[in-house]
């Protein structure tokens, strides 16, 4: 298992009309002694010079995220969301990228059933065009109580509804549908290609940053290590499964500016990691 960038996190800190700076990036990333880069949409780049950069800088591109909206019970209505789709799998195939991922929020006025069986259906349409072209396509867990996808038992139905589609398993928003972390991965654990690692703790609901989840708690994100999901017991989970790829360091709090919560969520994961080898019989 390696620790992955995720562009999401860094970009966080931008103040308005600021520029992701893809330069800077690279060069953190790589002060880092990290190797693979999640791309969370381009920032305004085009990705033909994402990828050149990237190269210069021996960065791999291992994932495009981004959204498209397939939320509608008709096909016709789904059209547009069928486009950005497949503008998606374009830019990946420009970044060298071998997979996407699509955050799916859900919308307050439809019940998780509908948003559900409205997605599928989309990604029914458009599961063969990401197919031949060789990308992976992956949903992940969302955290928001309308997200159709949030539990192992929401993302395991969906990759039997759509052949060839898998999981990216974030092992904090997995948690707030009332599962553990660890049983999370477990269920899914055929499904996954892809991993997010970050952290909530549970709150009151009038806490700054409180967010309220499926099972009827309210959490805020605070950084890897300091709240409510077991991170060690979910790596245990997958080394024991074998998972050997990328984990995503992500952070959405605001106790530390992005660059610092990277600095440290990073050493923090790598300490972790090294405590699993360290604790092998």
């Amino acid at each position: 298992m390696k620790i992955s960038m995720m562009t999401y996190t860094m970009a966080r800190g931008l103040k308005e009309g600021e520029k992701f700076d893809l330069k800077a990036f690279c060069e953190f990333t790589r002060q880092l002694n990290l190797d693979a880069i999640d791309w969370v949409t381009t920032y305004g780049y085009e990705p033909q010079e994402i990828r050149k950069i990237t190269d210069d800088y021996r960065l791999k591109n291992i994932c495009y995220t981004f959204q498209c909206d397939l939320n509608y019970p008709t096909a016709a209505e789904r059209a547009s969301g069928r486009d950005q789709f497949k503008r998606g799998v374009e830019t990946a195939l420009i970044l060298g990228a071998d997979k996407i991922m699509l955050p799916v929020k859900g919308k307050p006025e439809l019940s998780r059933e509908q948003s559900f069986r409205n997605v599928v259906s989309g990604l029914q349409e458009v599961i063969e065009f990401a197919r031949n072209l060789a990308v992976v396509v992956t949903v992940e867990h969302f955290p928001a109580p309308t997200s159709p996808f949030i539990t192992s038992k929401d993302l395991n139905r969906a990759v039997k509804e759509v052949p060839g589609l898998r999981i990216t398993y974030d092992n904090g928003n997995v948690t707030t549908g009332g599962e553990t972390a660890a049983e999370g991965f477990r269920r899914s654990a055929e499904y996954i290609v892809h991993v997010h690692f970050k952290d909530f703790a549970i709150c009151s609901e009038d806490a700054p940053g409180a967010r309220p989840c499926l099972d009827g708690k309210y959490r805020r994100a605070v950084l890897v290590g300091d709240g409510d999901v077991d991170q060690v017991e979910a790596l245990r989970a997958m080394k024991a499964f074998g998972y050997a790829g990328y984990i995503n360091f992500e952070y959405e709090g605001r106790e530390y500016t992005p660059r610092e919560a990277t600095i440290e969520g990073v050493r923090r994961m790598r300490k972790m990691l090294a405590s699993l080898d360290s604790s092998a019989p």
